[in-house]
């Protein structure tokens, strides 16, 4: 009776000393499992990290054109999108109050005129009074200089003529270059001032690319190796770009700078308005010098950031020194090798010495 109990606390223990054996293994396999990292091997490239900026397909030359007077519109023979010729009248303002003002001046001509005839009629005669010495040099000169200023008036009276002819010219907005007009910014009926711009026209001949450069790029794109444009309506099309301008001064705010990059060899079917998309691809110092990873490959510890390296099947973290960031990706300046191989996810889960191995993306 007693050797029963006796055999069942030894299966009992038998047991309980299988299952810790059991459990023991189970943690040192989990332990021994080395966890799957996705990697990346370092291709190090000195012609730097290719830069994109998005921006709109623009004309070489857009002049803003005004009337020179003031006046109400009357008359406007463009819209949006329309094809013009040199000479094409684009806008009329009305033009009476002009036409009085040269009816006014020219009545003036012909007032100052008749006064200068008057005064070389009576210059003519005291001149020959004077020679036969029947009038004296005073009263000579006296019709000498009242000769003189009818000459000046009738000269002003002339030019004030020729203005007012000139502003009633002027009531007509003419097209100075061929082209098309890429904005209407006024109607008939509205009153402008002189100088308003009311019509924008694009000449025809040069196409340009204009975007926004931040305050650090801009001298890495006057430096720029190639410049590539795509548009987003023609995919299958490239177009090699010039910066041919860059703003002196930012905008006051976006704090970017305006850059124009002319097309030299634009298709026709590149229209204006269009979406395009400009790569840069810096001229960076002698291959073989700079390295660009993904961010997230970048592990930061304090102020000094790391990678993660793997080194037979373990992971050392780095110290690096980072340069300009752009599309995802940043510049290692200092820290890394060719060839090796880095960890570009998951960094915050290793540790020091870890053995890991590498899944999909090495």
């Amino acid at each position: 009776m007693r050797k029963k109990p006796m055999t069942g606390r030894i299966a009992v223990a038998v047991l309980a000393v299988c299952l810790l054996l059991a459990g023991c293994g189970s943690r040192e396999k989990l332990r021994e499992e080395a966890p799957v990292v996705r990697t990346q091997v370092v291709r190090l490239d000195g012609a730097g990290q290719p830069v994109s900026y998005s921006g709109e397909v623009r004309g070489r030359y857009e002049s803003l054109l005004a009337f020179q007077v003031s006046g109400k519109i009357v008359r406007r023979n463009v819209d949006l999108g329309s094809t013009v010729k040199p000479g094409d009248t684009l806008m009329e303002i009305d033009p009476k109050d002009i036409s009085q003002a040269v009816a006014v001046s020219s009545a003036q001509v012909y007032s100052a005129e008749s006064q200068l005839r008057l005064a070389e009629s009576n210059l003519r005669r005291y001149r020959q009074l004077y020679e036969q010495q029947a009038v004296s040099r005073a009263q000579y000169e006296q019709y000498q200089n009242a000769y003189d200023a009818a000459l000046a008036a009738a000269r002003q009276a002339s030019a004030q003529h020729a203005q007012s002819s000139n502003q009633l010219g002027y009531s007509v907005l003419q097209a100075d270059g061929a082209g098309v007009i890429a904005a209407v910014n006024a109607e008939v009926g509205q009153v402008v001032s002189a100088g308003q711009a009311v019509v924008t026209l694009v000449r025809d001949g040069e196409r340009e690319v204009e975007i926004d450069v931040p305050e650090n790029r801009g001298e890495e794109l006057r430096k720029a190796g190639q410049i590539s444009v795509n548009f987003w309506a023609l995919p299958g099309v490239t177009v090699i770009g010039k910066v041919r301008e860059v703003a002196p001064m930012a905008d006051k705010v976006s704090r970017t700078y305006r850059v124009r990059v002319s097309l030299p060899a634009c298709p026709p079917e590149v229209k204006l308005g269009m979406t395009a998309t400009v790569t840069v691809a810096a001229a960076g110092p002698e291959k073989g010098r700079y390295a660009f990873i993904p961010l997230s490959a970048v592990y930061q510890t304090g102020d000094n950031p790391g990678v993660w390296v793997v080194d037979n099947g373990a992971v050392t973290l780095r110290k690096v020194k980072l340069g300009a960031f752009g599309d995802g990706k940043v510049e290692v300046t200092d820290g890394l090798r060719e060839g090796e191989t880095i960890v570009t996810a998951g960094v915050h889960k290793l540790r020091e010495g870890q053995k890991v191995r590498a899944g999909d993306g090495k």
